[in-house]
């Protein structure tokens, strides 16, 4: 099945209620399954990701199982990997196809110099893996950082609770992704929990996870910034944009916040506004655009497809993690973007350079998703340039943003369900 997306007016106009962010989300859920002290997440996200890990946890208090299937979601298999470590029983962690060729060893790797019972059930170095929960005893471990903040994090969390703490050297190469540890530190902040960051490793002495005496006994997770780029790449396509988003801060604890700036260089002003942003169209800064995205990957594709449909020629660096995601993003985009006579180099799996053929080009062909959510949305926008565009798979949104498309309809967008 695919679906057929034009609008009508190509006018961005009215008001949606953003999605909850599932970084958030997740880290908040596995903050909890640690905490002795009860409290509720507000606004937890709807993504597939968020509801497994959820689903997961509940499951395994209740009615424990000997294997749990992740499907897709990387953020999950990484967390559960760390926090079933340390919880007494044995289970089998798996995945998606895609999932299984994901890298989990330094992870692994690092959690086995605490001590922790880990198996590869197939292949060394990924998914499925065993994991027997023991009491963790190390306070030291070595880490690769430079694959994915995901490693970090998942330690991070689960730090506070070991009867040592735990110190995290980076070894191998610079963190990615920097703002989602900073994300990770931040949250556990907000629960009593404090580290300290320097240089080259991180520590977090034994603490216990508690509600701050201030606080009601709710954490409320906020909208998704990942998910507004393409409300934002739609506001650079359209002719005029009045448009409100509910559920951003102007203090956010994303990284991917930084689109606030990025898009004043193509014509979108923000405005924070009671509860959200406000989204004004002005004239279109950029004659050519460079950016390094190594703290903010996720946004990298909603970019690429907008100076495409702009016809500005861009580099993108900092991208190495995109080659293991839900698919090798950098050969994705180079494929989808041809559709658009933009011509995508790609050098040493993290630069990007696009030179686009002209302004207001739409597909020639309908969009392959690769199974990637991130596909499926950073395209759908460039039915704002007139005529329509077609998205193969529109499914994937439920991954990170299951209700995308019924967003885009209530601002106008017209979409077409075409069997396959």
């Amino acid at each position: 099945m695919r679906y057929k997306i034009s609008h009508p007016t190509r006018e961005l106009k009215g008001q949606i209620n953003l999605t909850a962010s599932k970084s958030e989300s997740n880290r908040a859920l596995i903050i909890q399954a640690i905490c002795q002290e009860d409290f509720s997440i507000a606004n937890l996200a709807e993504a597939e990701d968020t509801q497994t890990l959820q689903h997961i946890l509940e499951t395994d208090i209740v009615s424990p199982k000997d294997s749990y299937d992740v499907g897709p979601a990387g953020t999950t298999i990484r967390f559960l990997t760390a926090y079933f470590a340390a919880v007494p029983g044995e289970r089998i962690l798996t995945g998606s196809e895609r999932m299984k060729k994901r890298p989990i060893k330094p992870l692994v790797d690092a959690l086995l110099q605490l001590g922790a019972h880990i198996e590869y059930v197939k292949e060394e170095g990924y998914p499925p893996i065993r994991v027997r929960g023991v009491a963790l005893k190390g306070n030291e471990v070595t880490l690769d950082p430079s694959i994915s903040s995901q490693f970090v994090t998942s330690l991070l969390l689960l730090a506070p609770a070991l009867p040592h703490g735990l110190t995290i050297r980076f070894q191998g190469g610079k963190p990615v992704s920097h703002p989602y540890i900073n994300m990770t530190l931040k949250m556990m902040e907000h629960f009593n929990v404090y580290g300290q960051y320097q240089d080259d490793c991180i520590s977090v002495s034994t603490q216990r996870y508690s509600l701050r005496e201030s606080e009601t006994n709710e954490y409320l997770v906020e909208g998704d910034w990942s998910a507004a780029s393409y409300w934002y790449a739609a506001a650079a396509l359209a002719t005029e944009v009045d448009f409100t988003i509910k559920g951003l801060r102007s203090e956010s604890l994303q990284g991917d916040s930084v689109i606030t700036q990025l898009f004043e260089f193509f014509g979108v002003h923000t405005e924070f506004v009671d509860g959200g942003i406000r989204l004004t169209k002005e004239k279109v800064n950029a004659e050519n655009f460079a950016y390094n995205f190594s703290d903010c990957p996720d946004i990298a594709q909603t970019l690429a497809v907008v100076v495409s449909a702009l016809g500005i020629p861009s580099l993108f660096n900092g991208l190495e993690t995109l080659t293991i995601k839900e698919t090798n993003r950098l050969e994705a985009l180079k494929n989808e973007l041809a559709k658009m006579k933009t011509q995508v180099t790609i050098t040493d799996n993290t630069i990007l350079e696009i030179v686009p053929n002209g302004p207001g080009l739409l597909p020639s062909s309908p969009i392959q998703c690769y199974e990637d959510h991130r596909m499926a949305m950073s395209f759908a926008p460039l039915a704002m340039l007139g005529g329509s565009v077609e998205i193969m798979d529109p499914g994937v949104v439920r991954k990170s943003y299951p209700n995308f498309w019924k967003d885009l309809k209530t601002v106008g967008f017209l979409i077409e369900e075409i069997p396959s």
